[in-house]
């Protein structure tokens, strides 16, 4: 249960300022620079040019994102912190099951974005008290029930775009000229490592051009949403 209901009501920019205001340096934000983390970023810098603003380089990444690594920092001043994953680990990995091992099965792919993602994340979190993300519940069914503010594990997790519908997000970026992920422009709707992400089809949407080899799984890596569906607590 989150212990920061009151905040359910409240704006996007004053959760930011909120834990901006109570955790300081210990406070950061996690993009991938897609259109929620571009919005949150943005938000944020008005309220402090000096936030503090985190990304995972998987180093599977599409040229396209460290261009908006560059451009991000050009815009905002802002030094992107580039979390990696363990060179061993992703070693041992490649050579046990190839490069590619994603293609395999999902738990071979659940295996990459474990090694990839979600054990270099949890070493950047051990550096902070608060975090936040770009999840909305407009996302996906496994999302829906989002809190603006949770306290998972002794940190805080804000989600302060948790209630924006796609056509408010789109308005900000609008409205604040906000820069924009260049795959946008090709048919992405959801943008994660190149290997493992394309343009929708015909047809489909929101995050079906993630992953699209897998049938009947859900579109997540193991960050928010664990292996079997249940929001991830830790």
């Amino acid at each position: 249960m989150s212990s920061y209901q009151e905040f359910e009501a409240a704006p996007a920019a004053e959760v930011l300022s909120w834990a901006i205001s109570k955790f300081g340096d210990s406070f950061a934000i996690a993009t991938s620079f897609q259109k929620e983390g571009m919005a949150i970023v943005d938000l944020a810098a008005r309220i402090h040019p000096r936030v503090r603003v985190f990304t995972l380089d998987t180093g599977r990444l599409p040229e396209e994102t460290h261009l908006m690594m560059d451009l991000v920092r050009e815009r905002y001043a802002i030094a992107i912190e580039a979390v990696h994953p363990d060179p061993a680990e992703v070693t041992r990995m490649v050579a046990a099951r190839g490069l590619d091992l994603f293609y395999e099965s999902v738990q071979e792919r659940l295996l990459c974005c474990d090694v990839r993602k979600v054990r270099p994340l949890e070493r950047k979190l051990a550096e902070l008290q608060a975090w936040a993300t770009g999840l909305r519940r407009e996302q996906s069914p496994e999302r829906a029930s989002t809190a603006k503010v949770e306290l998972l594990d002794g940190r805080v997790k804000l989600n302060p775009l948790a209630d924006w519908t796609t056509e408010q997000l789109d308005r900000y970026l609008a409205d604040h000229d906000v820069p924009m992920h260049p795959l946008y422009a090709r048919g992405f709707a959801s943008i994660g490592c190149a290997p493992c992400t394309r343009a929708l089809g015909p047809g489909e949407s929101g995050r079906d051009g993630r992953w699209w080899w897998e049938q009947d799984q859900k579109k997540e890596c193991g960050i928010h949403i664990s292996a079997d569906g249940l929001v991830r607590r830790a």
